[in-house]
């Protein structure tokens, strides 16, 4: 099977579930988005351990689930394509508390940095946070599963405290952002 196809030379692309649409269009948009995001996760799962690790192949399927959806469109015939439940919301939840209970309270905002796994996860979330900017504009023109929001939603929350645990777990310190003070100088 060849890569290229070049069908989409002209700013068009193929639905799964057949149609073409402008490669400009909001599905195109919410499902690219899942996919850059579903990159940083990968980048970020280089950088930390086995237990980590296995939460972001868990999380990694659940954002191609919810492309496959939206790559497939409206279509007349159904198209048999994983399912996104709802128990994944919960467990994001149940890790979330676990992990915010490993970790010193909040105190201050932070800035991303501390370390490299940190970093990354920060990253991760600015970009989750534009997929689901991305899937709410969608969701005001066409139907989308909000499933799909909820669990975009509490994932970019994870992502934050996974990024705190990460940095507790490397030893490193928060960097705190300190509006009182003085900017630091290059």
């Amino acid at each position: 099977m060849k890569i290229y196809t070049r069908t989409g030379d002209a700013g068009e692309t193929g639905l799964l579930g057949g149609g073409r649409v402008p490669k400009s269009d909001p599905r195109i948009e919410a499902y690219g988005t899942l996919d850059e995001l579903n990159a940083v996760l990968g980048l970020l799962a280089q950088e930390v351990g086995a237990d980590d690790q296995a939460w972001l192949r868990r999380v990694q399927w659940q954002l191609f689930t919810m492309g496959s959806h939206l790559a497939a469109g409206r279509t007349e015939k159904p198209i048999p394509l994983p399912q996104l439940e709802a128990e994944e919301v919960t467990a994001l939840e149940e890790d979330i508390d676990r992990r915010q209970a490993e970790v010193p309270p909040m105190r201050f905002f932070i800035l991303p940095g501390s370390c490299r796994a940190e970093a990354w996860a920060h990253l991760a979330r600015t970009v989750c946070r534009r997929a689901e900017r991305r899937l709410v504009a969608l969701y005001t023109t066409e139907p989308v599963p909000e499933l799909f929001l909820q669990y975009l939603n509490r994932l970019s929350d994870w992502l934050f405290v996974l990024g705190r645990h990460l940095t507790h777990k490397a030893g490193a310190a928060e960097i705190p952002w300190q509006p009182e003070k003085k900017r630091p100088t290059s």
